[in-house]
């Protein structure tokens, strides 16, 4: 989503600049235009050349530069970017933002901005809450500026509080988050990642190999775009996106109880899991020991709710979009699933194609509709596939 954006990053006279060239190569990385201003004060934690070589353009300091071209260097600058993100932010260039004071080329450029501003404060604990400073910070929030928030850690000055700056990955998600269109505010989602597990004795359980992937992207995605976004999901090994309401399960029932009992307030229920369909019909309290060879020549097993059948069938006026992994024939299992479940979507794949597993970063999948439209998409990653998803997801929502 940033490819081909014009990032401004202001850097600031502290220590947390030594971040600041991660950030460069973070937006880089994601396809993004990135120019650098320096004030004197950063250019004593970090050189001018770091961030030229990251950036790959010359570093913009000096207020009164001789003009190339009769390019007035503030001005052009401001014109030139989609966001303008100041990080680290000191107390010091917040207090000059906040009242209008231009005594530098950074303060200059952002008082010509005609951008969104991101800022990422970085300073003592105490700075942080002194009451000017918070005045300021309140001053520039209710003129839109988005002001970051801090960590709380081990501080340079080895207090222990507020005030240390975010890591470069999560200011390059802020930046993602404010650059993304919200075509999706105002709607509610409910999305279900991950696998689920059904307990054998209190050792061992049933599961399977879904990664959650596939369903965290959705609802990073959807949050970007600007849906709330509830996510229900079942043990995972990664981080799960910010959405507005995490919920960690463990068994198809309790998924099942989560997606119940939220499922009249919204307005998308995207089945991304991968709940069992199958679990033990007898659990044993005590684990099982392996002396006794009988209990382990079958396990009897009973059939699980269907989750995505369930709230198909009582969607009433809701999107119901559906998930079908299949080893093969996934076109007609899935058209199979789309019907007997009433989805409004069904995405599919083969899991045996290279790319395309369930702990693979990428995907290869087709994107079924009401009519049994089938769409074959390419190899992608999974953010991509989840916003190709949302795109049809908003066509249906507009035409309801």
């Amino acid at each position: 989503m940033l490819k081909d954006k014009n990032i401004l990053l202001g850097v600031t006279g502290g220590i947390a600049a030594y971040k600041s060239p991660s950030i460069v190569s973070l937006l880089k990385k994601q396809g993004a235009n990135v120019k650098v201003v320096m004030t004197d004060a950063a250019c004593e934690f970090v050189t001018p050349l770091t961030f030229q070589t990251m950036s790959n353009k010359p570093v913009h300091v000096e207020m009164f530069n001789q003009l190339m071209n009769m390019d007035v260097e503030h001005i052009s600058l401001a014109k030139w970017a989609d966001v303008i993100v100041v990080a680290p932010c000191t107390a010091n260039t917040i207090g000059k933002f906040a009242n209008g004071i231009c005594d530098n080329l950074l303060t200059t450029v952002l008082m010509a901005s005609r951008s969104k501003i991101i800022i990422a404060p970085a300073m003592n604990t105490f700075m942080l809450n002194n009451k000017f400073n918070q005045e300021n910070i309140k001053k520039l929030e209710e003129l839109g500026v988005v002001v970051l928030d801090t960590q709380k850690d081990l501080l340079a000055c080895n207090d222990v509080g507020a005030g240390k700056m975010l890591e470069p990955e999560e200011i390059v998600q802020a930046i993602d988050y404010e650059l993304t269109e919200k075509d999706l505010r105002g709607k509610k989602f409910i999305i279900t990642s991950g696998p689920t597990i059904e307990e054998l004795d209190p050792v061992r359980y049933l599961t399977n190999h879904s990664s959650g992937k596939m369903g965290y992207a959705l609802a990073r995605e959807a949050k970007k775009r600007g849906a709330t976004v509830t996510l229900i999901s079942g043990p995972t090994s990664i981080e799960p996106p910010k959405v507005d309401e995490f919920v960690r399960i463990k068994s198809t029932q309790d998924m099942f109880n989560a997606v119940e009992s939220r499922f009249n307030s919204v307005d998308v229920l995207i089945k991304a899991a991968a709940p069992a369909d199958f679990k033990p019909k007898i659990y044993s309290e005590e684990k099982i020991k392996k002396t006794k060879s009988e209990d382990f020549n079958s396990i009897e097993l009973e059939q699980n709710i269907d989750i995505a059948k369930h709230f198909g069938k009582i969607k009433g006026n809701k999107i119901v979009v559906g998930f079908a992994a299949e080893s093969n024939d996934e076109i007609n299992y899935g058209k199979g699933k789309l019907k007997a479940k009433n989805f409004d979507l069904i995405v599919v794949n083969n899991i045996t194609k290279e790319g395309a597993g369930f702990k693979s970063d990428t995907n290869i999948a087709s994107i079924i509709d009401k009519d049994e439209n089938v769409e074959s998409l390419n190899s992608m990653s999974k953010n991509d596939l989840a916003n190709e998803i949302l795109n049809r997801i908003r066509r249906l929502l507009q035409a309801r």
